[in-house]
Parts: structure tokens; C-alpha cells; sequence
């Protein structure tokens, strides 16, 4: 930080959460650049929770076209074919952004992200991508890791009532209010590729069932050359066999996997939107917390499913050796 002041027009725009977390945060918080990738519904709700919070720019990344699917859970694309008739996903929801916060810089960056370089990377503070194959996933935080500065690192996923966040942070420090004073910490996050590549044998019992569900379908997508999300009921033969094989491998019971989450995630790509509001919102807490420095990150893992209600946060990492 450089020291700078708030401007007056900012201290009055975000009163009430300087009250909250402080101006130190706030200008943090000014001063941040966020890269978001694939915008579903989910991630319409954690842009507008951030662009309300006050970051001072979004970049966004989807050249897809506006499809029905996408106007049930993307409240930031307006039910009028003229307003974004001949536009990309990013470039209409970069103009109902715009509308909750003049001043936060919204943008559209077009391209396959995939081939952007590294240091296109290092123009951020945090990348946050969704609607990405495990392939696409694995490159992009390879790019992200070789950069010299930290730079948070977010996938997100929604499949029907059940949702997931990862978060690495790479090694971060903090601070929290415990009691009257404030107590400095610091953690290192596994990278994402770290992450999935611990043994499901070496994972304590009680890891949410969600965690592998999600990894089945994922490596299912990724093995049939597949965009997240485009599975159907029919697809269960093939999906069941795939788990056979991955429990076998790693050494665990195939009931961590029930049939009937697995049906589930198959059926449910579409979005709901009380679920996006709920993973958009806990997504876009974390990332205030991660650039403001304020609080208790979430390591690494989020899980939701609005079957139970639940949320679950879980640490997915490889077993430190006990000395």
C-alpha cells in the first residue's frame, strides 16, 4: 500500500463497510484487479458482490453466446434479445456490471484463455474460472504459478443443487481479531494439480461425498473430450465405470460415491439460482478476505448441496509426514 487516502466520494460510497473492515482493507480492495472466467449464473452473483464490495476493475473472459439455459440463472442478462442480440456472455454482463458500481473499471478481454500468456496473468490480483474442462483448469493455474508475485487462484462449479469452490492461495499471511488484539497467520494452499493427485486413501473418512462425485464427473468430461456440463442421464453407464475404476486405483469403497449423487450431478447442469446466490456469495467473501487480508481464508475446498443445506469446508491436501 502506498499510503493513499480514500477519496471522499469513496468514503461515502463505502461507509458502512469501512465500518466493517476497515479503510486499510477498503483501499486494498480499491487498488485489486480480478480475472473471471465463464460467466454462469454463479459467477453473475459473485461479480456483482464484488463489484457492489468495490475492486477496482473485472476483467471478463466468455465468448459464448447468450442460450436459454443462461437467461434461467444469469440475473445480469436481461430478458430483452435486442440488448444482447449479437454479443458475447462477457460483453452483456460487463454492461449490467457497470450499472451497480461506476466506479469499479468493468471490461471484456475476448480469446481462447488458454493461449494467453503468463504475464497476462500477472495483471491481477485474482483469477477466478468456472465453465473450464480439468485440462483447461490445470493450465491455467500452471501459468498463474510461475508468475513471480501472488496471485489467488478460484475454480467454481455449479451442477444443479450441488456446487464446489477450490481456493490456493499459495503461502499467505493474515490477520484476525481474537479476543482484543490481532493475531498475525500465515498458511500455505496446495496447488490445484497438488490437490486432486492426493490418494482418496490418504483423505480422512469423513471428506463429503461431493468431493469425489465431483472429480468422477470431471475426469469423466475430461476423458470424453467433453465441455463441463454436457452430460446427460444416458451418460451413467459410463460414468459408474469410470468410479469403479478410480476406487479400485485409490483403494476405497465405491459407497464414498453413492449412485444417486452421481444421477444427480448428471442431470442437474443447469444452474438454480437460490444455489448461485449462495456459492456466488461465499466466493465472492473469500475473495475479499484473500485481498484485504481481513479473516480466516477458506482452505482449500467449499462444498454445498441444498439436498441437506449443507455447507461443508474441507482441506484437501497430502498428509504431512509425522516426525
Amino acid at each position: 500500500m502506498n499510503g493513499e487516502e480514500l477519496t471522499e466520494q469513496e468514503t461515502a460510497l463505502y461507509d458502512r463497510q469501512i465500518r466493517v473492515w476497515g479503510a486499510d482493507a477498503q483501499r486494498r480492495l480499491i487498488k485489486s484487479h480480478i480475472l473471471v472466467y465463464g460467466m454462469k449464473g454463479t459467477v453473475a452473483e459473485f461479480c456483482k458482490n464484488i463489484v457492489l464490495a468495490g475492486v477496482g476493475s473485472v476483467t471478463l473472459v466468455d465468448d459464448r453466446e447468450v442460450t436459454e439455459e443462461a437467461l434461467s440463472a444469469n440475473f445480469l442478462i436481461l430478458p430483452d434479445e435486442n440488448l444482447y442480440h449479437g454479443k458475447t456472455l462477457a460483453e452483456v454482463c460487463c454492461d449490467s456490471l457497470k450499472e451497480f458500481n461506476p466506479m469499479v473499471h468493468v471490461s471484456v478481454e475476448k480469446g481462447d484463455i488458454s493461449t494467453f500468456g503468463v504475464e497476462f496473468f500477472g495483471k491481477f490480483d485474482a483469477v477466478v474460472i468456472s465453465c473450464c474442462s480439468l485440462a483447461k483448469k490445470k493450465l491455467i493455474n500452471q501459468k498463474r504459478q510461475k508468475l513471480p508475485k501472488r496471485v489467488a487462484f478460484y475454480t467454481v462449479d455449479c451442477r444443479g443443487c450441488c456446487g464446489e469452490i477450490f481456493v490456493d492461495l499459495k503461502d499467505y499471511k493474515y490477520s484476525k481479531k481474537k479476543l482484543e488484539e490481532t493475531v498475525e497467520c500465515q498458511l500455505e494452499f496446495p496447488s490445484f494439480e497438488d490437490t486432486i493427485s492426493v490418494p482418496w486413501k490418504a483423505l480422512p473418512k469423513r471428506v463429503s461425498k461431493l468431493y469425489f462425485a465431483m472429480r468422477v464427473i470431471e475426469q469423466f468430461e475430461d476423458a470424453e473430450g467433453r465441455n463441463p456440463g454436457e452430460t446427460s442421464i444416458a451418460d451413467l453407464p459410463g460414468v459408474l465405470k469410470l468410479r469403479k475404476e478410480l476406487c479400485e486405483t485409490n483403494s476405497v469403497n465405491e459407497s464414498k460415491i453413492p449412485d444417486a449423487l452421481l444421477e444427480r450431478l448428471l442431470i442437474g447442469t443447469s444452474e438454480y439460482p437460490p444455489v448461485c446466490a449462495i456459492i456466488g456469495g461465499i466466493l465472492g467473501q473469500e475473495v475479499i478476505k484473500a485481498i484485504s487480508g481481513k479473516g480466516d481464508p477458506l482452505k482449500n475446498f467449499f462444498f454445498f448441496d441444498a439436498m441437506d443445506g449443507k455447507g461443508l469446508i474441507e482441506d484437501i491436501s497430502e498428509p504431512k509426514p509425522v516426525s
